[in-house]
């Protein structure tokens, strides 16, 4: 078992060095990290090459990059709570309804008679017909526009809820149908958020579901909680809506199937627009910031070949009529259509500074949050407590290997040395392969880094235990040696396989900083074993064949 090839020890130690170099990047944090962000925004924005960003960030290229992100707990960031207001998707399905609704009982008007909308509680759609003897038409007509609820616990039902009292129509979402649309709203706000967020280059968020209609958001390394929220805070709603009508009465009633808002340019404006838009945000594919033929600030669009088309259609058959472009409830630009735009793109500009369109475009070009949310819980964890979490955690891992190396060195004497090299290699490889896979250390993750240094040198111990007794048996030195290693290989194998599995179960089931110190522990588990056992043996092998020692007090 001591004699080996020198292929192998080729690779022993290649894998060490392989885990120096990966390791490398994380004492030049700072510049690593610019160097990263640069590289991210030349691939975002397309402004430069990318050996242009390498260049000026001061790292070489060549070199490794990957970091070991630091956690909220470490770095400092932001902490939020949302709840996702999933009554607002209810309202947006009943409003994208009226028009087919509308259109399917006008087809009927001989029958029905006149048809109108009336108010209803929030979430509900109510057409009254002239003709209530034929209610049951009208139920039959609307009840043609449901479709199967999408979702295993609601197979088979319809997504809508119809009833008729009188003259009366009302429609709703089924109960099924609302269990399913809170889960997709809830599912679709995570992945906004995390696209927004990412979006801007930050690092590892933690972005979860909890509970029914909450999302937790952490992100290490952002200024504020306020910063966060205006990141993901806002709905960043783009419509297209049909203007009725332009006016400087705050209180003027728009009528039913319409809205008043205000103009975000002239103070005092207000338009009343038709609540069904044209085209909408989701519609988008593109949206970068740019400048207008002013030489002000904006944010130039692109939609798809479905929008493309509607707003087409639209622009063709509405020629000299005014459209408004609403942002968040806010009419940015009220135009008038001078001809057909069928090419499915444009521009918005206004009263906007260059941070701000660039803002903009990143909110639209990540997509409009499905609903409202609100922030239940928000922290701002300072950079400067996150320090003094490192100097904490490295304080506490430096005087951990110290105390183990002394005795280890103590107890085993030379022995004790090699593994002590092998405890420092340890560390290294633990975060070379964190850097490699871009994990997060957080404070619970030294904590696991700290226990590794301490069970590491548990299978050395092993080792040499049983070199001893096999030399109190009276064995000759390499003899001794080479029965210590083969018959320690399994209680070793054995123990870690089991403190594995634990970490692994922590790992996958566990969260926040269970998951964080499952991480380290796992990583520290598989590398302790290839130092003890590898990397030991090969510097006792070096050893005696230097050497070549008569005897061997241990």
């Amino acid at each position: 078992m001591l004699d080996i090839p020198f292929w192998k020890r080729l690779l022993i130690l290649g894998l060490v060095a392989l885990g120096l170099l990966f390791a490398m990047p994380n004492l030049f944090y700072s510049r690593v990290e610019q160097h990263n962000d640069a590289i991210t925004a030349a691939e975002r924005n397309g402004f430069e090459s990318q050996e242009e960003a390498v260049a000026r960030a001061g790292w070489p290229g060549w070199l490794p990059s990957g970091l070991v992100n630091l956690g909220l707990d470490l770095r400092g960031g932001a902490h939020l709570l949302g709840e996702v207001h999933v009554q607002d998707v209810y309202k947006a399905r009943m409003e994208a309804l009226w028009p087919e609704l509308r259109d399917a009982l006008a087809a009927q008007r001989e029958v029905l008679g006149a048809v109108r909308r009336v108010q209803a509680p929030e979430g509900q759609l109510a057409v009254e017909i002239g003709n209530p003897d034929q209610m049951a038409r009208a139920v039959e007509i609307a009840r043609g526009l449901a479709v199967p609820v999408t979702s295993l616990t609601g197979a088979g039902q319809s997504d809508l809820a119809i009833s008729a009292g009188g003259n009366r129509l009302t429609v709703q979402l089924s109960d099924a149908e609302k269990a399913a649309t809170d889960d997709r709203t809830v599912q679709q706000s995570l992945e906004i958020i995390r696209r927004r967020i990412d979006e801007v280059g930050t690092r590892e968020p933690t972005i979860i579901r909890q509970g029914k209609d909450r999302i937790l958001i952490q992100v290490p390394g952002i200024g504020s909680a306020e910063e966060l929220k205006q990141l993901i805070g806002t709905t960043a709603k783009l419509t297209f809506n049909p203007v009725i009508g332009r006016g400087a009465d705050a209180d003027a009633r728009p009528g039913p199937g319409n809205v008043l808002l205000p103009s975000m340019d002239e103070p005092g404006v207000f338009y009343v627009i038709e609540e069904s838009p044209v085209v909408t945000g989701e519609d988008l594919t593109d949206a970068r910031p740019s400048f207008d033929q002013n030489g002000a600030p904006a944010v130039d669009f692109r939609f798809g070949p479905s929008g493309a088309k509607r707003f087409g259609a639209y622009t063709s058959a509405n020629i000299g009529q005014p459209f408004a472009i609403v942002l968040d409830d806010q009419v940015i630009s009220a135009p008038v259509i001078r001809q057909a735009i069928t090419t499915g793109s444009g521009q918005i500009s206004g009263a906007m500074d260059v941070e701000e369109s660039t803002r903009l475009a990143v909110l639209l070009r990540a997509g409009a949050l499905p609903a409202e949310m609100t922030f239940l819980e928000e922290r701002t964890i300072g950079p400067e407590l996150g320090q003094d979490s490192i100097d904490a955690g490295r304080l506490s891992s430096i005087i951990a290997t110290v105390a183990v190396v002394a005795y280890m060195i103590a107890s085993y004497g030379l022995f004790g040395v090699f593994a002590s090299v092998a405890v420092i290699v340890n560390v290294i490889l633990i975060l070379s392969v964190m850097s490699m896979m871009g994990a997060t250390l957080t404070l619970p993750g030294i904590a696991g880094i700290v226990l590794t240094v301490g069970t590491a040198v548990d299978a050395n111990v092993i080792i040499y235990e049983r070199i001893r007794e096999e030399l109190r048996a009276g064995k000759r030195i390499v003899k001794a040696i080479d029965d210590g290693f083969g018959e320690a290989m399994s209680a070793i194998i054995d123990a870690n396989v089991t403190s594995f599995i634990a970490a692994a179960v922590m790992f996958f089931l566990g969260s926040g900083p269970v998951k964080g110190f499952a991480v380290t522990l796992t990583i520290g588990l598989v590398t302790s074993v290839f130092t003890a056992i590898y990397l030991t043996r090969l510097l006792i092998v070096f050893w005696l064949e230097w050497r070549k020692p008569k005897e061997l007090i241990l």
